[in-house]
Parts: C-alpha cells; structure tokens; sequence
C-alpha cells in the first residue's frame, strides 16, 4: 500500500528535485513537469526583470526549460537544480538583450507592472515611507523612471543588479552567469548602482527639499 501510494505521488510535490531529475532521465517525463512547475515561477520573474517585458520573459522561460531537459545528464546530482535553471535562464536572458539590442536601439519598458506583482522596487534605490495620494503618484512616476534606467544599462549591467539586488545572488552566482570574475563583478554591480542612483537623484532631491519644507506628508 505504502509503495503505491508512493508511486502515485512521483508527479507531486513532495518528489525532490534530485528524484525528479533521476526519473526524467529514466524516461518519466512527468517528472520533469514537477520541475518546471516548480521553478517556472521564479525563472519568469528573473526573466522579466531582465528583459522588460512579458514576451521575452515567456520565451526565456521556455527556452531555459527546454535547454536544461537537453543537458539534463550534465546536471550534478550535488547541485541544486533551481539555480542551475535559473543560470541557464539568465544567461539566454543575457542573449535576448544582446540580440534586441543590436535589432533596435531602445524599446521602452513597460509602465505598469504586471499583474502577477513582478513589478521594480525603486525603494531599494531610494526609501518611500507610505502613503499620501501625492507620495502614490510620486511612486508610480519613480516607478517608470526606474524601468527607463534599467533600460539604459548594459545586459550586463542589468544582469547584475537584477541578481544581485532583486533576486538576492551572490557575487560568485552573478559572476558564473557573466562569465566573469568575482572582482570585474563587484565592479559591474557597483557601476549599475551607481547609474540608477544618479538617474533617480531627481526625486530623491525631492523628497528632501520637501522634508526639510515640512510639506511632506
């Protein structure tokens, strides 16, 4: 009974991700399912982060799933599958920059966020203590400046504090994805940084001259 019971389960929740991957390449492709399921989620929210926009995340997501059940044997029962998944996602993502780049010199981001609330955080640039109807309003026009600075960086650039400062990676992790070193990493991490903060300086500059006013609610 317990061994059917376990049987019935293999496509569930409660497969890990090393079981899943020994049964996908034992020919269950229903295990493989549990690992999309599980991770797609997370591989879309890096996606869109990165490239602005829902098409391209879509594809990414796709792409990555279909790459990673490809070199499914490569994979290190050791490792953890998430973020080898999510490597192989932010590197195409990586890609589709590049290539949409070189198509067109800029596409504007979107200025709403998505529904699925993957929308840009500008509070970890700059601090927005709630919630006057004029502070909203400031917020959503930060908002789209935000996604305006984030379009202005290099993929790298944006690879970098996406990971690192959204998705919570470690230099080490970024480094991997870029293909570069730990110090040139830290390096692009800070650049970016440093090129949201000046293009959001205006509003930061703002809300300072407002506070010291007492106009700010």
């Amino acid at each position: 009974m317990r061994m059917t019971q376990s049987a019935e389960r293999a496509g569930s929740e409660t497969v890990s991700d090393a079981i899943a991957v020994e049964r996908t390449l034992a020919g269950e492709r229903e295990a493989y399912r549990v690992l999309v399921e599980r991770h797609s989620r997370n591989v879309f929210r890096l996606a869109y982060r990165m490239t602005g926009n829902r098409h391209d995340a879509e594809e990414v997501v796709q792409e990555a799933f279909l790459r990673a059940y490809q070199k499914l044997r490569q994979f290190t029962g050791s490792a953890n599958f998430g973020t080898w998944v999510y490597r192989i996602a932010a590197n195409y993502a990586i890609d589709r920059m590049r290539q949409r780049t070189s198509e067109e010199s800029r596409r504007q981001l979107p200025s709403r966020p998505l529904e699925e609330g993957l929308q840009v955080d500008p509070s970890a640039i700059v601090p927005d203590p709630a919630p006057s109807p004029e502070r909203l309003a400031e917020s959503a026009q930060l908002a789209a400046r935000m996604q305006e600075a984030l379009a202005a960086l290099s993929p790298a650039e944006r690879t970098a504090i996406v990971m690192r400062h959204w998705e919570g990676c470690t230099i080490e992790e970024i480094a991997a994805v870029l293909n570069s070193n730990t110090n040139a990493t830290k390096n692009t991490v800070f650049r970016a940084v440093a090129k949201l903060r000046k293009a959001l300086e205006p509003f930061a500059e703002g809300r300072r001259a407002a506070r010291a006013m007492g106009t700010e609610s």
